[in-house]
C-alpha cells in the first residue's frame, strides 16, 4: 500500500490481494496460451510502462502487487510514483524477468493504472479548484463492483478524502430510508436506537 492510504478495516484491506488473483485468474483461465505458444519457457526480457496522456498517475503501488503475485521473481523498478504528476513519454516503470510472465500481468496492470490513474486525476481537479476553502472533496459508495477499495485508493492519490467504505462503517440516512422510516425523525430515533443496542461505534449521517 503506497501512502495515500484510506481508512478501512484490515479484513477489508485483504480484499486487494484477493482482488487481484480473482482477476487475473478471470483473465489467464486455464493457460495463455498465446504466450505459451509463442515464447520459449524461459526466456528473459523486460518492458516499459509508458505515458501516453498528462495527469497524476495511480496504480504504481497496485503494479507492484500484481507482477509480484504472478511471480517473485519479477523485477520492477518504479520511476514515478502514486501522486505524481506525469506527461507523455514519461516512464513509470520497467518490470524485468521470464517474458511469459511479463505478459500476464501486462493487462491487468494497465486497466488498473489506466482507471485509477482517470479517478485521480480528476479528483486532484476538483481538490485544485476548492484551495482556499474549507471544503473537502468526498468519495461515496457509487463505484465499480469489484474495483470499490482500488477507486477509493484513487482518491486518496487525487488528494481527496475517503466517506464510508461500505454499507457496513457508517449510517448514512437518505431519502429512501427516511421515506420507509415515516420522516426524518423517526429515522434518526431508530438509528440512535440501533446504535445504543448493538454497541457499535458508527457515525450517523442525514
Amino acid at each position: 500500500m503506497s501512502e495515500h492510504q484510506f481508512h478501512c478495516p484490515p479484513a477489508t484491506l485483504e480484499s486487494i490481494p484477493a482482488f487481484i488473483r480473482l482477476a487475473l485468474q478471470e483473465d489467464i483461465g486455464d493457460g495463455d496460451h498465446t504466450s505459451l505458444a509463442c515464447i520459449r519457457e524461459g526466456a528473459k526480457g523486460k518492458a516499459r510502462l509508458l505515458v501516453k496522456e498528462g495527469g497524476i498517475l495511480a496504480g504504481q503501488a497496485l503494479a507492484e502487487m500484481i507482477f509480484r503475485e504472478i511471480n517473485p521473481v519479477l523485477s520492477v523498478t518504479s520511476f514515478i510514483t502514486d501522486g505524481q504528476a506525469i506527461k507523455p513519454g514519461d516512464i513509470v516503470l520497467e518490470v524485468s524477468g521470464p517474458e511469459q510472465d511479463i505478459l500476464l500481468g501486462e493487462r491487468l496492470v494497465l486497466n488498473c493504472m489506466q482507471r485509477m490513474s482517470g479517478i485521480a486525476t480528476t479528483t486532484s481537479r476538483y481538490v485544485t479548484l476548492i484551495e482556499g476553502t474549507r471544503a473537502k472533496v468526498l468519495d461515496t459508495r457509487k463505484t465499480t463492483p469489484g474495483m470499490r477499495l482500488l477507486e477509493k485508493w484513487a482518491v486518496r492519490i487525487g488528494g481527496g478524502y475517503n466517506h464510508r467504505i461500505g454499507l457496513f462503517d457508517m449510517i448514512l440516512i437518505k431519502d429512501n430510508h427516511v421515506d420507509y422510516a415515516g420522516g426524518i425523525a423517526p429515522a434518526i430515533l431508530a438509528a440512535t436506537d440501533y446504535v445504543k443496542k448493538t454497541q457499535k461505534k458508527l457515525k450517523i449521517e442525514v
